[in-house]
Order: structure tokens, then sequence, then C-alpha cells
């Protein structure tokens, strides 16, 4: 009772933040997306240089010696868990067949799936369609993205989609592990996986790095968005590349 009741504190703190927050944004003109480009190349070059001489070396350790097939049970186990938050943040956009499917993914992975290890929904007709968060929540609430915003670490973001993390941090049941290293490592291998898929992307890059990474960001959260009813020019999963936080990798082999 006691945890129930400090998870219901905190979730109002964040609320309220959240609320301040939206109504003190200013408002930004949909042709300057990016108006805080200088400050956002420093983040970039920051994070950047965080990933070659750290994450990408360990992410590019872990593929190395890790199994493809281990290295997908282990983004299977991590993105049934994330259907959980999928599902909340479907009910609040008023989408409950979305919100259902993801809650039934969750229910037959982690049963018949053994934990989420294999992606049974995938083969019982329950594919993944890409996962609600509450960015996109408050995107169906009618809140422009406003600005576009690098995030130290976490990487490509919106002002809109930066509000939201709170919520999303707090309705993440990674972060709800009791003990405080276990949860840290957990968080840990979760970042450390998903970079380590995301290394074969990396030829794809033209161009400006910066720009690349914030056109493929805004066209994948609008194809979100709208649930795929908008022309994504750099695909479903690039949209993800270089964010260090959320989302889906597909399971399009189920395993």
């Amino acid at each position: 009772m006691a945890i129930n009741r400090m998870m219901a504190g905190r979730f109002r703190v964040l609320m309220l933040s959240l609320m301040v927050a939206l109504v003190s944004a200013p408002a930004w003109a949909q042709d300057d997306l990016d108006p805080w480009e200088d400050f956002n190349r420093k983040v970039f070059a920051f994070n950047e240089t965080a990933d070659r001489y750290v994450l990408r070396p360990v992410a590019s350790g872990y593929r190395f010696v890790t199994p493809r097939v281990v290295r997908r049970g282990v983004t299977n186990v991590f993105n049934n868990i994330k259907d959980v938050p999928s599902a909340f943040n479907g009910l609040l956009q008023g989408k409950p067949g979305s919100a259902g499917r993801d809650l039934g993914r969750f229910l037959i992975n982690s049963t018949v799936g053994v934990a989420g290890l294999w992606d049974a929904a995938h083969y019982m007709g329950l594919e993944s369609r890409g996962r609600e968060d509450f960015g996109q929540t408050l995107a169906v609430w009618g809140f422009s993205d406003g600005p576009y915003l690098m995030l130290p670490f976490l990487g490509p973001s919106t002002l809109r989609d930066t509000v939201g993390l709170p919520v999303d941090w707090a309705t993440d049941p990674l972060l709800y592990i009791d003990d405080t290293w276990t949860r840290y490592g957990v968080v840990a291998f979760y970042n450390i996986n998903r970079r380590s898929e995301l290394i074969e992307l990396e030829e794809h890059i033209i161009g400006d790095r910066y720009v690349f990474f914030r056109d493929a960001y805004l066209q994948h959260r609008e194809y979100l968005i709208h649930d795929g009813e908008v022309e994504d020019d750099f695909g479903g999963d690039y949209g993800d590349y270089g964010d260090y936080g959320y989302d889906d990798y597909g399971t399009e082999d189920g395993f």
C-alpha cells in the first residue's frame, strides 16, 4: 500500500509538471521546427562522441560474442515489456483496438512465448504495429510538436515528446525493479542490445548526419502518430536510430 501511494504521488507530480510545461510552451510555426539548431548540433556532437567511444564499442562487442538468435530473444523480451505502456497509451488515445492488441500480445508472449523470448503473438495474427507512447498521446490530444530538440544521451526529440518523457518513465515496468543496481543493469543492457541492433543501419546514413537523424526522427514520429497513414521515406526503423531511449525494432522473423 505504501508503494502504491508513493507511485500515485509521483505520478501526480509528473502530471502537474507536464501540464505546466505544456501551458507555458510558446507556439511555433510548422515551417520552423528547428529554431535551436546551434544548440542541438552541440548536443548531437556530444552524443556522437559518447556513442563513438563508449556505447558503440560496447554494443559491437556484445554483437560479436552474442549469437543473433540470442539477441533476437533478448529484443523480444524487452519489446514484450514495452507493450504494457503502449496499451496504456492506446487507451488514453481512445484506441481500444490498439490497446487490446498490445495487451493481447503481452499476455500471449508472456505465456506461450516464454516471457517474451519468442514472438508467438506474431504467428497468431497479432503483429506489432509500432508502440504508442505519451508523446503520441499528446499529439492525438491536439498538442503540436514544438521545436525539434536533441537531448543528451537520449537523442532526437521534440518539445512535445520531451514533455511526455516523465509519463513514459512513470509507466515503464523496467524502472520499477526493486533493486537499484539490478534496475540500472537491466536498463543498461536494454540500451546496449538496442544499439547493437542499429549498427547495421549505419551504412544507409548519407549527407549531414545531424540533418539525417533529425529528418528521419520527425518523419518516423509522424508515421507513428498517424498510424502509418503518412509516407515515411526513411522506413519504420530509422526513426529510432540515435534515440537511446525507446521503441520497437520489429519482429519480422518472430525470433
